[in-house]
C-alpha cells in the first residue's frame, strides 16, 4: 500500500497517462509515426521536477518540462489538447483500482477468519448484554456470525465504491473534448483497467470519492465496534476474551500485572481518524463552477492516509481475531454469576403460559430478581439464587413446581436455533 501510494508510483501513473494519450493521438492519425517510437521511450525526471517546481509551482507542469526538456521537438506532442485533472484524476484511479485490490483482499480475509472463529465457537455460551446489563443466554459463535455478516456488506459496498471511484477523464479544460475527441479517452482508459466517466468537467466529480472515502470511514467504524466488544470482554470484571499478548510483551511501565487491550485501542483510534476524512471527502464535492484546487491539497493527505490506515486497521484485526483467545469456563461462570437473573424472561412466558396475565406474571419474576440483586452486595451469589426464591414464593409456586422450574433454567433452550442463523449466513 505504501509503494503505491508513493511519489515515484503516482508520477508513474502520470506517465503512463501521457503516453497513452500520445498513444491515442498516433492511432488518429495526429502523431507521427517516426515520433510516437520516440516518445514511447520519455521518461520523466524526478530531481529536474523539483528544480522546475520551485520556479513554477505546479506539479504537473514541472512534471511536462522533465519529459520535453529530453524528448526534443518530439515533446510537443506532450499532454497535446489535455488539461491537468486529465492526466492527476486518470491516474490517481489508477492508485486507487490498486489499492482497492488490497483492501478487497484484505477485508476478505478478515471475514473468513473471523467465520472460522464463528464456527468453532457457535455454541460456546456466553451471556449477552443489553445496556452493558446482563441480558439473556446466547453464544460466542453467534456473536462472531453477526460480524460476518457484517463485514460481508462491506465487501458488497466497497466493490460498489470501487467501481464507482476507478473511472478516468481525458476531456480537455472545461469536459467538452474540443481539444481531445472521445476517442482517446476511451483508449487511455481501456488500456489501464479504467472506466470512462460518461461526462465530467474538468474533473471526475467528487461525489465519487465520497462514496469511497465514507465506505472506508464505515468499514472501519465496523471494525471499531468488533474492537471495542473485544475490549470490554477483556476487562478485568469480565475476563472472557483477550487479545494476542506475547511473552516479552508489556502492558505498564508502571504495573507489571496489567495485560491491555492496546491493539483494540488503536484500531478505535485510527477509526476516528477515517472517519474525519470521510467528512473532508464530502467537503470536497463542492467546487466552484467547472473546478476549482480546494479538494486537491486535501486530497494528497486523505486519500493515500485512509487507504493506508484501513490496510492496517485490517492487518492488526485480522491478527487480534486469528490469536484472540477464548476463555469458555469464565463465560461460562459469568452466565452463571447472577444466580439465574438471566432466565426471567423464559420464566415470565412460563407464567403466562399458566393463565396468568402478562403485568401480574412480570410483578411476581420482578420481585424476586430484586431479592437475588439484593445478594450481590454480600459478593458472588452461589447456585440457583432466582429458582429458589420463587420456589419460596407462594403465589408462583402456585403455578410453576420446583421441576418445572428447574427446566427453565436448561441452555439448550436458547442455542436451539443458532444453527438457523448460521445456515442464513452460510456458515457450516
Amino acid at each position: 500500500m505504501a509503494a503505491i501510494w508513493s511519489s515515484k508510483h503516482k508520477t508513474d501513473k502520470w506517465l503512463q497517462v501521457e503516453l497513452l494519450a500520445c498513444e491515442g493521438w498516433a492511432r488518429e492519425g495526429v502523431i507521427p509515426q517516426e515520433a510516437i517510437e520516440k516518445i514511447r521511450k520519455a521518461e520523466y525526471n524526478a530531481q529536474r521536477m523539483q528544480e522546475i517546481e520551485q520556479e513554477t509551482h505546479h506539479d504537473v507542469i514541472s512534471f511536462l518540462r522533465s519529459i520535453q526538456e529530453q524528448l526534443g521537438p518530439e515533446g510537443r506532442f506532450i499532454h497535446l489538447g489535455m488539461t491537468s485533472s486529465d492526466v492527476l484524476d486518470t491516474g490517481l484511479a489508477a492508485q486507487l483500482k490498486e489499492a482497492g485490490a488490497i483492501l478487497t483482499a484484505g477485508l476478505a480475509t478478515l471475514t473468513d477468519t473471523i467465520a472460522k472463529r464463528a464456527v468453532e465457537h457457535k455454541y460456546t455460551l456466553i451471556t449477552g448484554r443489553s445496556h452493558g446489563i446482563h441480558a439473556e443466554p446466547m453464544t460466542f459463535g453467534l456473536k462472531l456470525a453477526l460480524w460476518v455478516d457484517e463485514l460481508r456488506r462491506h465487501q458488497t459496498r466497497l466493490a460498489a465504491a470501487i467501481e464507482q471511484v476507478t473511472v478516468g477523464k481525458i476531456s480537455g479544460p472545461v469536459g467538452t473534448h474540443a481539444s481531445i475527441p472521445p476517442q482517446i479517452e476511451e483508449y487511455v482508459c481501456e488500456q489501464m483497467g479504467l472506466g470512462v466517466a460518461p461526462i465530467s468537467n474538468q474533473v471526475v466529480q467528487r461525489d465519487r470519492h465520497a462514496h469511497f472515502m465514507t465506505t472506508l470511514a464505515l468499514v472501519g467504524s465496523s471494525l471499531e465496534k468488533m474492537a471495542q466488544e473485544i475490549r470490554h470482554l477483556q476487562r478485568t470484571e469480565l475476563s472472557e476474551a483477550f487479545e494476542p499478548f506475547g511473552s516479552g510483551q508489556q502492558g505498564s511501565s508502571a504495573m507489571p500485572h496489567k495485560r491491555n487491550p492496546e491493539l483494540c485501542e488503536r484500531i478505535c483510534g485510527l477509526a476516528r481518524l477515517l472517519r474525519g476524512y470521510a467528512v473532508t471527502a464530502m467537503e470536497n464535492v463542492a467546487l466552484w463552477h467547472e473546478r476549482d484546487i480546494s479538494h486537491s491539497s486535501t486530497e494528497r493527505i486523505i486519500i493515500p492516509d485512509a487507504c493506508t490506515l484501513l490496510d492496517y486497521t485490517l492487518h492488526i484485526f485480522n491478527n487480534v481475531m486469528s490469536g484472540l483467545q477464548v476463555d469458555a469456563e469464565r463465560m461460562l461462570a459469568n452466565l452463571n454469576m447472577t444466580g439465574g437473573l438471566v432466565f426471567s424472561q423464559r420464566i415470565l412466558l412460563a407464567l403466562i403460559d399458566k393463565g396468568v396475565g402478562r403485568q401480574e406474571a412480570y410483578k411476581m419474576v420482578q420481585r424476586n430478581a430484586k431479592k437475588v440483586w439484593a445478594m450481590t452486595s454480600e459478593g458472588a451469589i452461589k447456585g440457583a439464587a432466582l429458582v429458589d426464591a420463587l420456589n419460596q414464593d407462594p403465589e408462583v409456586a402456585s403455578y410453576l413446581n420446583p421441576t418445572e422450574l428447574a427446566e427453565l433454567t436448561n441452555t439448550d433452550y436458547y442455542t436451539k436455533y443458532i444453527d438457523t442463523s448460521f445456515k442464513r449466513i452460510g456458515l457450516a
